[in-house]
């Protein structure tokens, strides 16, 4: 199974300054979080600066010691990982957002599609790759692998996955049309012209997409409470659902 490698860090974030919030956040948050922090920023007129990745990879830099101050997982597992090595303040642990899981192709080269039992996406992929996040590690992986089993279609396609270290890079297989499909979140495939969304998978064919925040333990940045209660404000909902989210945590 190929493995697809890519990170980010926000285009304007400096490299991480004493005095600044440092977030790790899930890769699909990305363009979100970009909103939320330069608002907050603005706001507060402190600074913060924000990485992005796969949940699990910026969960097992948290435990080797790298310096951040809040995390956002793409899943509760990645965030139970951490809570269980004490490695969160259990009392600033909320769910943040929530997310849906779809099926997409390069712009304008597929046709629309009914995501139900037994369909043959083997024949579809006519001998191409599926796109998706590694299925052992990244959230939107065993999201999809979850689902694909769950309609009787993941036999067929196992063989044929494309595996990426996060969603955004199975996107971006899709959007250079290297891959025919692809499986990620529904507010990534908004983030990219370059694809569009064939089919959205029933919500009860995988177990619910959700992002919990948290503090991190070793944090001593008096402005992390402040930029997570910004988070979960009204005034930070709009950016969230801007780009597709559903916002779960009420406001404060």
């Amino acid at each position: 199974m190929a493995v697809i490698c890519l990170m980010f860090s926000s285009a304007a974030a400096p490299a991480r300054a004493e005095e600044a919030v440092t977030v790790f956040a899930a890769a699909s948050l990305k363009n979100a979080m970009d909103d939320v922090v330069a608002a907050w920023m603005k706001e507060s007129g402190k600074q913060a600066v924000a990485s992005y990745a796969s949940s699990s990879a910026l969960a097992k830099q948290i435990e080797a010691g790298a310096p951040a101050d809040i995390f956002i997982s793409a899943d509760l597992e990645w965030m139970d990982y951490l809570a269980n090595k004490n490695l969160i303040k259990p009392a600033s642990r909320s769910n943040l957002l929530g997310n849906r899981l779809v099926l997409v192709a390069p712009e304008g080269q597929a046709e629309p599609i009914e995501m139900k039992q037994g369909l043959d996406l083997a024949r579809l992929l006519d001998g191409g790759r599926l796109a998706m996040g590694e299925i052992n590690t990244v959230p939107a992986g065993k999201y999809g692998k979850e689902a694909l089993q769950s309609l009787g279609i993941w036999p067929a396609v196992a063989n044929s996955i494309a595996g990426a270290e996060n969603v955004r890079a199975a996107l971006l297989l899709v959007a250079r049309g290297e891959a025919p499909y692809g499986i990620v979140y529904e507010t990534d495939a908004a983030a990219d012209s370059k694809v569009e969304i064939v089919a959205t998978f029933p919500e009860a064919s995988h177990k619910p997409i959700v992002y919990p925040v948290a503090v991190l333990a070793e944090s001593d940045d008096r402005e992390a409470e402040s930029l997570l209660a910004f988070m979960k404000s009204e005034r930070a909902a709009p950016f969230f659902r801007k780009h597709g989210f559903t916002v779960l945590t009420p406001a404060t």
